[in-house]
């Protein structure tokens, strides 16, 4: 007769519960505003996360089953989708973006406001009609959600997939408009371009992953009550 050993199955799911939780930040301007909430939330990243000359990329907190990763913001929700974040700050476009459904997203944290729009040269906007489109070139780093705004109206977006300086598609002559994120339209304005349309209001979320949420509910669920705290300037 065989002997299951019920320890050895249940050890998984003790290690798991024992895992410290992971919270995926994004790099650049978004995190400054992020920081107040962290403060707020009662969380204090190791001093090595405010060292810009320190190559850690994993940092420790005063919280000792969480610790907190900074990607690039269109990382966050890959790592959050797949499982390797628990948590995470995102920016709307960037869930909108890849609309994984492995992520909720239950806060908004009301930071990092901000638009998508179509811009196009003065010129080229001036003598144009968006209502007579039937098919549009478009450069930009959000290919899904422009052919989704556009398949919405029943124009045909061939999308042209750029990762910065989107502004240089249309005074290079790569196609007429672009779909980017606006919040002075200083950019825009430097470069001799208007906005055409307007797609989407954006700021940033407070998001976790599913599964980890039905494994550890008790632990996401306290962190997703802390930051509701914080935003609400409870804490």
């Amino acid at each position: 007769m065989t002997t299951i050993d019920m320890t050895d199955m249940a050890a998984p799911a003790v290690a798991a519960a024992r895992e410290k939780l992971v919270m995926a930040l994004p790099k650049g301007r978004i995190l400054d505003e992020v920081m107040p909430f962290l403060a707020r939330a009662g969380i204090e990243p190791e001093p090595a996360f405010f060292d810009d000359k320190s190559r850690k990329l994993r940092f420790e907190t005063n919280e000792p089953s969480l610790d907190i990763i900074r990607v690039r913001s269109f990382d966050v929700a890959t790592f959050l989708a797949f499982g390797a974040a628990h948590l995470a700050v995102a920016g709307n476009d960037v869930l909108m973006e890849f609309a994984y459904p492995e992520i909720y997203a239950p806060l908004d944290l009301d930071i990092g406001h901000c638009h998508l729009a179509v811009a196009a040269k003065v010129e080229v906007a001036e003598g144009d009609d968006p209502r007579l489109w039937s098919h549009v070139r478009v450069a930009t780093k959000y290919p899904n959600i422009t052919r989704r705004h556009f398949a919405a109206r029943g124009v045909q977006a061939e999308c042209v997939k750029l990762n910065g300086a989107i502004e240089l598609a249309p005074l290079l002559g790569l196609c007429r408009r672009i779909v980017d994120l606006v919040s002075t339209g200083r950019t825009l304005r430097e470069n001799g371009l208007v906005e055409v349309e307007h797609i989407a209001h954006i700021t940033s979320r407070f998001a976790v992953n599913r599964a980890a949420m039905k494994t550890r509910p008790r632990d996401i669920n306290h962190w997703i009550d802390r930051f509701e705290e914080a935003a609400n300037g409870q804490r």
